[in-house]
């Protein structure tokens, strides 16, 4: 009873961990996401101090990314999910060809599947129901990334791969689980998230002692779509679990986008660690 508990701690992390990458910066939104990371207790929110070159790359985010959304009529990708052990053991894994139809639709048809059902169940199926809820409309959460929920506030300058940067630290306005803390790198050019690392706001559960995750995006043509993300949990009894999901879009409005996927940029995961 004690490790189904615990499973089900493990599920409602990550559940809520991908939710705020999925629902604060959607892949709607984006159109024209090995070592055992460092596990500290997480530091107090500093106050809020906006900056006038934040808020304008932050306005320029917003606007930029409204343009893409009303561009992105429909995307396809084959998405891998896998729960894994920090040692690589899988303990589930599947494979699904998932389709958008803009504004609100989202489907998922199941490719292939292995490892324990009871985690595909509770974990990965889940979330594809969440997503799909999502989409229509039927879960909404205020954790999109806006002026309304987040303060942003200028670190420096990176290049990824071919993409030049500004970061910025993402502060939440409050204390919330479906906001997170952490960092955004936005291209310069673009102004359209390449990668976020970070973590809940708000402790998540007694279950969950610390949930931290990367998102990063891909470029193709003139949309941002999701290229990998990685969610790290800690739970009592159930120990440290990484989820990690595969995105491989093969069309955008119709047009099969294979021959663009060198185009993408895959970060480093040490980089965000």
């Amino acid at each position: 009873m004690q490790i189904l508990s615990a499973t089900r701690g493990c599920a409602l992390a990550i559940l809520l961990v991908v939710g705020i990458v999925a629902t604060g910066v959607p892949a709607a939104g984006q159109s024209p996401q090995n070592s055992d990371p460092p596990l500290s207790p997480p530091e107090p929110l500093p106050p809020a101090q906006p900056s006038a070159r934040g808020d304008e790359i932050f306005a320029d985010l917003v606007k930029h990314n409204d343009l893409r959304t009303a561009a992105l009529r429909q995307y396809a990708a084959v998405r891998t999910y896998a729960v894994t052990d920090l040692g690589g053991k899988v303990h589930a894994k599947q494979t699904v060809q998932m389709e958008y139809i803009a504004p609100d639709k989202k489907t998922f048809k199941m490719l292939s599947e292995e490892g324990s059902s009871v985690v595909r169940h509770l974990v990965l199926n889940r979330l594809m129901e969440s997503e799909t809820s999502a989409a229509a409309g039927k879960e909404h959460h205020d954790s999109s990334i806006t002026p309304a929920n987040y303060t942003f506030h200028p670190v420096g300058e990176e290049n990824l791969g071919a993409h030049h940067c500004f970061v910025v630290e993402a502060i939440p306005k409050r204390r919330d689980k479906y906001l997170f803390e952490g960092k955004v790198w936005i291209d310069s050019t673009d102004f359209a998230v390449v990668k976020i690392a970070g973590h809940p706001a708000k402790k998540l559960s007694f279950w969950v002692t610390r949930a931290d995750f990367v998102r990063q995006y891909e470029k193709i043509g003139d949309f941002w779509l999701p290229a990998r993300d990685e969610t790290f949990v800690e739970v009592r009894l159930y120990g440290k679990k990484i989820l990690s999901i595969d995105h491989h879009t093969n069309s955008v409005n119709g047009v099969t986008s294979a021959s663009s996927v060198g185009n993408s940029y895959t970060a480093g995961l040490s980089d965000s660690r």
